[in-house]
This record gives structure tokens, C-alpha cells and sequence, in this order.
């Protein structure tokens, strides 16, 4: 869908390009996530903003808006088809969530761990179509990857329907409050992020958002019992609530150097803007987004750490992750109780391998950005021990 595979994006997995690329062009025909929700989620977006559509996007809205009449047909049709097994989907183990601001490291986390054979995870294509991947992904998602990129808008990241993928986008295609609606309507949207931390939800709203993370995990069930992996950067300011829900959860928090994060999510939300949007943002207020988010994400965090259960949180750096992927997944596996390591060390000693010849991006930094990250950001910069770039 528009080559996004996920918001978090595995710096190493090329080598290094210039600072700033230009955005891959997207047609109008190519799959974005919105062509995957129902007309009911589709009218109140779109009702929302008032139809504030810029004249350059209206075919594309215009093939959204069609296509979510399939969407309403095929899901009904799901539910008659499987609405008993998803009533009672198979017992499951407790899910893993991979948390962590965007850009990160969780991308990279949760492709490692998917050499796990013991575990499973939503796909691009599954989270574009939460409402009826049980009936139409065998015949859809070859469509899809047709009409698709093979490259993320970002970067020159690989993408595909059958990828990893974050299961924020299928909480917002099943109509659950989230932060990522802004990408259709980026204009319009609010500047501070809407229902990041779930207790600014009102109690209607928190139960739809509920109902939609069991009704997703039901069909992922359905699909396949092993124990899922999710990865989804909003979760970070949801861990209570995760934990609450699902009694046995674990949680993997990775971070990252906030002077690389900062940028990097600056020209993420640029680029989702500019191959999600149905209207065209100058992007004049994304820094102050970006900063008004992680500074949401790690209140909700912070408040919430506490209340986790003994044994189900561990953290690491990306810096460290990189340096050494085995030996930092040893330890993840160990402090949560994943299961034998052994079974998957070969098989991470091999990507690890393979990781060497990478490199991570370089940024040019910006005095006046290093100085606000450093004066905003600074609670977190202290706890994971990071610095300011040198001049």
C-alpha cells in the first residue's frame, strides 16, 4: 500500500543515501491504506473534515470512496462465512508488543524476531483489510502487490502486502480512534495527536477502540494461532491498557538516538502525507507535531511503566541492537521467557551476518533542532543515556 512498511523504516537494511531523497511518485491507482476501510469508517473520516479535499487528490478520493463499497460487501460477506470461528478464534499465547517512538528500531526489532518460527504477525495486506483478509487475501494480495511500489515512499525500503506490518493501520481501517487518520486529512487534522494516549478517549471511544484491537487479534487467530508479534509505535503510550487486555503480554521497548529520531520522523510524516493525504500539506507544522507527539507518547509511557506486571517490560537501544543483534535478543528472550533461544540463533547469527555490510543514515544536524530536542526531549534523553551531537 504506497510502500509503507511500517512508520518505523530499518535504517540498516541499505546503505547509506544522501540526507534528503525526493518522494517516490504514486498514481492515482496505486492501493493506499484507505482504499481498505468500509464506507461506515470512510463518510466519518471524510465528514470529519468536511470534505476539505484538495482538487489534485479528488480521483484519488474518488477511488477510495469506490472501493469502500467492496469493502462493506466483502466484510459482510466474512462475517457469514466465518462469524463463528471469529466469535471463538483459537486460544492463542498472550501477544509481544514491539513499542517505541517512529523510526526507532521497531521495524528492525520485528523482523528479527519473525525468524522465529514459533511466532506470527499482521502482513500489509491483513492490516489493509482487517475487515475480510479471511476471504479475500489469497485472491486480492496478488492484485494489490501489482498495483503496488515494491519501494517504501521514504526510502528505498522493499514493500509488499505479504510484509510486516503495524497493526495501527487496521485499527484505523476498523474505525478505532487513531493518530494515523491525520495522514488522510493532514491539513485539517489537529496539531497536537488525537487519541495517542488512550485515556484522552472518551469512555465511548475507548470501547470501539477495544473492540476493534480483539477483533483484529480474533481474525489474526483465525489466520494463524501462533503467538503474535506486534508492532506498532502508538502502543507505546497504551501499555496499561494492553496490559489489562491481554493477562501474559509482553513488551520489547526499543529507543533510539533522539537527534537522529527527530529529523528522521520529520521526513517520515512528510512523506506519509504527501502518498496518504487527500490534501496537500506544506508541512509547516509537522515539527511542532513531531515534537507534541513524543512528548505525549512518553508522558502516557512513563505514568504507565508502573502498572506493567513484574518480568513483562524489557528495554533496549537501537545503537546496541545494531552493534550486536544476537546477543541483544539473548537478552530479550531470557527477561521475558520467549522460549528457547537456541531454536532461532542460527538463523539470527546469519542475519546478523548479513547486516554487516550495512549502514546506518547520517544526518545533518541542525543547531536550532539539537537545541529544542535537547531542551524538550531532555527527561528521555537523560534516562537512556544519550548526547548532543558534537558541533
Amino acid at each position: 500500500m504506497t510502500g509503507v512498511q511500517g512508520t518505523d523504516g530499518p535504517d540498516r537494511l541499505r546503505p547509506a543515501p544522501p540526507a534528503e531523497r525526493p518522494f517516490h511518485p504514486y498514481p492515482v491507482w496505486t492501493p493506499r491504506f484507505w482504499h481498505g476501510m468500509p464506507v461506515s469508517v470512510w463518510a466519518g473520516l471524510v465528514a470529519e473534515h468536511h470534505c476539505r479535499v484538495s482538487p489534485s487528490r479528488i480521483p484519488l478520493f474518488l477511488s477510495i470512496s469506490t472501493a469502500t463499497a467492496f469493502n462493506s460487501a466483502a466484510a459482510a460477506l466474512t462475517t457469514l462465512v466465518h462469524g463463528a470461528r471469529l466469535r471463538r478464534p483459537p486460544p492463542t499465547p498472550p501477544p509481544v508488543f514491539i513499542i517505541g517512538h517512529w523510526r526507532s528500531g521497531t521495524t528492525l526489532l520485528h523482523e528479527l524476531l519473525m525468524l522465529d518460527r514459533r511466532f506470527c504477525c499482521p502482513n500489509t495486506y491483513q492490516c489493509f483489510a482487517p475487515a475480510h483478509f479471511l476471504l479475500t487475501e489469497r485472491w486480492m494480495a496478488p492484485v494489490v502487490a501489482w498495483l503496488s511500489p515494491s519501494k517504501r515512499p521514504m526510502d528505498d525500503v522493499a514493500a509488499g502486502p505479504d510484509r510486516p506490518q503495524e497493526d495501527e493501520f487496521a485499527l484505523a481501517n476498523l474505525g478505532a480512534p487513531s493518530p494515523y487518520r491525520r495522514m488522510a486529512f493532514p491539513v485539517t487534522s489537529p496539531p497536537t495527536p488525537v487519541a495517542l494516549d488512550v485515556d484522552a478517549l472518551t469512555p465511548h471511544q475507548r470501547v470501539r477502540w477495544e473492540e476493534a484491537m480483539r477483533a483484529f487479534l480474533a481474525a489474526l487467530a483465525v489466520r494463524d494461532p501462533r503467538r503474535a508479534v506486534l508492532k506498532s509505535p502508538p502502543h507505546t503510550a497504551r501499555t496499561a491498557l494492553l496490559a489489562r487486555m491481554f493477562p501474559g503480554a509482553r513488551f520489547i521497548h526499543v529507543v533510539r538516538d533522539p537527534f537522529v529520531v527527530f529529523p528522521s520522523t520529520v521526513r517520515l510524516w512528510r512523506s506519509l502525507h504527501h502518498t496518504q493525504g487527500l490534501q496537500v500539506d506544506p508541512g509547516t507544522a509537522l515539527e511542532d507535531y513531531v515534537f507534541n507527539a513524543f512528548e505525549t507518547m512518553y508522558r502516557a509511557f512513563e505514568r504507565d511503566r508502573g502498572a506493567l506486571p513484574p518480568g513483562s517490560l524489557h528495554e533496549l537501544r537501537y545503537e546496541d541492537l545494531v552493534a550486536d543483534p544476537v546477543g541483544r535478543l539473548a537478552e530479550v528472550y531470557e527477561c521475558l521467557g520467549l522460549g528457547d533461544f537456541a531454536a532461532v540463533r542460527p538463523a539470527l547469527e546469519a542475519e546478523a551476518e548479513n547486516m554487516r555490510s550495512y549502514r546506518t543514515n547520517t544526518y545533518r544536524h541542525d543547531p536550532r533542532i539539537v537545541a529544542a530536542v535537547a531542551h524538550r526531549w531532555g527527561d528521555f534523553i537523560a534516562r537512556y543515556g544519550y548526547r548532543p551531537p558534537e558541533a
